[in-house]
């Protein structure tokens, strides 16, 4: 059944707890893990993003391990210092964390903003990079054992604001490629604080940015398999994708888009306030693209050629603007096949005053459309600045749901006459067949939330949740909604390149339901999510097959019989050649 979207605009659940799907479980099993991101005055736009989460299982014990990327100071910077140290907590198999030992310990550095996972060497454990305004770090895991920083010798960029990044095989070597995306050109000795950069939002002072900065481009670098990278051209730099703006009263810019013209290969991306980027297969051709969420610019799409490299069609695949032809302020970005028919939606958070934007597949092979407002999101996220984000199955009925996290950039937005809050309800989207309904992810609770992921952490086959706040502490959210069918968690081991087997497509027929899903670990704001991918079944099924499209060719076929011991969780580990 095609997804129609014809359901009104969802409003917000009652406060009160008795319906939530999600329980605060941080007290239990994560206590007092605190991040750093300036202070809570929010001089400079450097103070805003927050750090990035990544759930990974280093150690391969089958329970997924945490990742923090800790951030800094505008004092620690201008004294010499270096930022807060990234972090791992282990996994356990009640769904609780500990600390990692000294092994996993990484020295502070920059101003740490998010991570990517991928194994960069082809040894079968997953590598970890670290972005940063600063240098971006490489940590190879030492088989389980522990972290070893190799960054001097990896060929990364030294200098930039880094926000997110992602794994990807774009020239099909076996190897893992890398892409970051960037954010602005930074410097505390140069750029002036709230109050003396003269930035206002609502007739109160506030700090400056991004208008009024230089934004950066993106950057693509090739893996040669040994840990090391070196620069690959992305994208001819493109004319603006649209006319000089008009000042609004609200100083907003109005905008007439223009088809842009940026061939991969022969320079440089064109430059944008980068914030987020996932990894996706637009076209269903076997190859892996790359969409980037921008603040206060058209989004990109960087789509694979035949011929290699990648060429930027947003504007062409109707994936550039909002639904009223505008750019928009884009944090994080969510993506999956909402109906089974092979065709990715994507969800981008944005900005207070702009709805959160949910792209779906026209009619038209080729083309999508700004759907936010028909499918129950618009409306509910206006009031709200969208961060993290992700599509998952929460109740395991069959039927996509979507996780936002929100919060403001503006400690400002408590004022008078804001329309707003800087600490915000955090938002679930449950999928109804033709739309979402939106509700509080967990009622009466308000943070500043930036990055988080969603994965397995207790193994009962539903997704739990982790959240980073924005100076505070790391949240874990337990998934309790009640559930409608069985997990089934299918792990992927791929025979050459990355095990996790990235860019891999899965179609699961189970009665009368089909789902597919894409393996990437790039996704939501400054973060990396587990490679493992979840399905739901039907309780009244008995059997299900599974297909798996391996990235560089080849298939494997997979029929199994419902089972619903294990926890309630059905684990299938799929070998390629097997």
């Amino acid at each position: 059944m095609g997804f129609l979207l014809m359901l009104a605009i969802g409003g917000l659940l009652p406060g009160g707890g008795a319906g939530d799907w999600f329980v605060d479980v941080t007290n239990a099993v994560l206590p007092g893990v605190e991040v750093t991101c300036g202070t809570a005055g929010r001089d400079w736009i450097m103070e805003v993003n927050g750090g990035g989460l990544a759930l990974v299982d280093l150690n391969r014990d089958g329970h997924l391990d945490l990742v923090v990327v800790d951030g800094s100071t505008a004092k620690r910077v201008l004294e010499g210092e270096k930022g807060l140290p990234p972090r791992v907590f282990l996994g356990a198999e009640d769904g609780a964390f500990v600390r990692g030992g000294e092994a996993w310990e990484m020295a502070g550095d920059g101003w740490g903003t998010g991570c990517a996972v991928g194994d960069v060497d082809g040894d079968g454990w997953s590598d970890l990079v670290v972005t940063q305004w600063g240098q971006v770090r490489l940590f190879h895991n030492l088989q389980g054992a522990g972290f070893e920083e190799r960054t001097a010798q990896a060929g990364l960029p030294q200098e930039g604001w880094h926000t997110s990044a992602a794994f990807l095989d774009f020239d099909g070597d076996g190897r893992q490629d890398l892409f970051l995306v960037r954010y602005l050109e930074f410097d505390f000795a140069v750029h002036k604080p709230r109050g003396e950069a003269g930035a206002q939002w609502k007739g109160q002072m506030v700090m400056a940015g991004p208008e009024g900065f230089l934004a950066q481009e993106d950057l693509l670098f090739r893996g040669l398999g040994n840990g090391r990278f070196e620069p690959a051209g992305l994208g001819a730099s493109a004319p603006s994708t649209s006319e000089p703006g008009t000042e609004t009263g609200q100083g907003e810019k109005t905008t007439q888009p223009r088809k842009p013209s940026a061939r991969a290969g022969l320079g440089q991306a064109p430059a944008a306030f980068g914030l987020g980027v996932v990894t996706l297969d637009i076209n269903q051709d076997g190859r892996l693209d790359l969409y980037v969420s921008n603040d206060s610019h058209p989004n990109h799409l960087w789509v694979a050629q035949e011929e290699g490299g990648f060429l930027e069609q947003a504007f062409e695949w109707g994936l550039g603007y909002g639904a009223n032809g505008r750019e928009q302020a884009g944090m994080g970005i969510a993506c999956a096949d909402l109906n089974g028919d092979g065709r990715p939606a994507l969800l981008v958070t944005n900005f207070s005053g702009e709805p959160n934007a949910l792209y779906l597949p026209a009619r038209r092979k080729g083309a999508y459309r700004e759907r936010s407002s028909r499918a129950g999101i618009g409306g509910a996220s206006l009031t709200r600045l969208g961060w993290g984000t992700g599509f998952f199955d929460g109740d395991l009925d069959g039927e996509l749901d979507a996780f936002v996290l929100n919060g403001h950039v503006y400690p400002e937005a408590d004022g008078a006459g804001s329309d707003t809050t800087y600490g915000q309800q955090d938002h679930l989207y449950v999928g109804e067949g033709t739309g979402f309904s939106a509700r509080p992810l967990i009622s009466g609770q308000h943070f500043v939330s930036r990055a988080g992921v969603a994965g397995d952490l207790d193994g009962d086959g539903d997704q739990d949740l982790v959240v980073l706040t924005l100076d505070g502490g790391v949240r874990v959210l337990r998934n309790e909604a009640p559930r409608v069918g069985r997990a089934l968690v299918v792990q992927l081991i791929a025979r050459e390149g990355d095990r996790d087997a990235p860019g891999a497509r899965l179609e699961l027929i189970c009665g009368e339901q089909r789902s597919t899903r894409l393996v990437s670990t790039a996704g939501g704001f400054q973060g990396s999510q587990p490679s493992a991918i979840h399905f739901a079944m039907p309780k009244d099924a008995n059997s299900w097959f599974l297909k798996v499209f391996w990235p560089g060719g080849g298939t494997s076929e997979v029929l199994g019989r419902v089972s619903g011991e294990d926890n309630g969780r059905q684990l299938v580990r799929v070998e390629q050649g097997s």
